[in-house]
């Protein structure tokens, strides 16, 4: 007699039924790129970074990293806030990824006006003061998130990490500038 059941497969993910897995790879497929394309184009239409001629004569601070390091620690981050954002998506918790998924909205929207603040207008006083606003609205979404997902809310953990560090030196160029 034959056996006609299919094989569990591999790639499944246990515990988590297979509807919910194929929604998190769809919310995966489109909040990757849509994220990632947005942060990155955000940067790149203001001119951000090393070849704009304003921010090649600031003086930099000590701690400036080289250039290179902005444009891959901000594509991993920006990967990372996609799957975040599509595993609140992809959440069965439908009460509570309502407000997660405005405040993430919110703090991204933020995230996306940093960089023509600060290369476009080089207004470093107000990306100063905006990233400060940008931190808050990224503790309030990983609060949020973490009623809806743990992993969601740890994923966003070092884009936190990383705009404290960007904070410390925007205001170190606020100084020496």
């Amino acid at each position: 007699m034959e056996d006609n059941r299919e094989p569990q497969s591999a790639e499944r993910i246990p515990h988590v039924p297979s509807y919910r897995q194929k929604s998190m790879l769809w919310w995966a497929m489109l909040c990757v790129p849509l994220v990632t394309i947005l942060g990155l184009a955000s940067g790149q239409l203001s001119g951000s970074g090393v070849g704009d001629p304003w921010f090649d004569a600031l003086v930099k601070p000590a701690l400036f990293p080289p250039g290179w390091v902005f444009g891959v620690v901000w594509t991993i981050l920006y990967v990372m806030m996609g799957f975040s954002l599509a595993m609140v998506l992809a959440s069965s918790r439908r009460g509570r990824k309502s407000a997660a998924v405005k405040m993430f909205a919110v703090q991204l929207a933020a995230n996306l006006c940093w960089s023509p603040i600060f290369f476009g207008l080089h207004q470093i006083a107000l990306a100063f003061f905006w990233i400060l606003l940008m931190i808050v609205l990224v503790l309030a979404t990983i609060a949020l998130f973490v009623r809806v997902s743990r992993l969601a809310a740890a994923l966003l953990l070092p884009y936190l990490a990383w705009i404290c560090f960007a904070a410390v030196l925007n205001l170190q160029f606020w100084q020496v500038n």
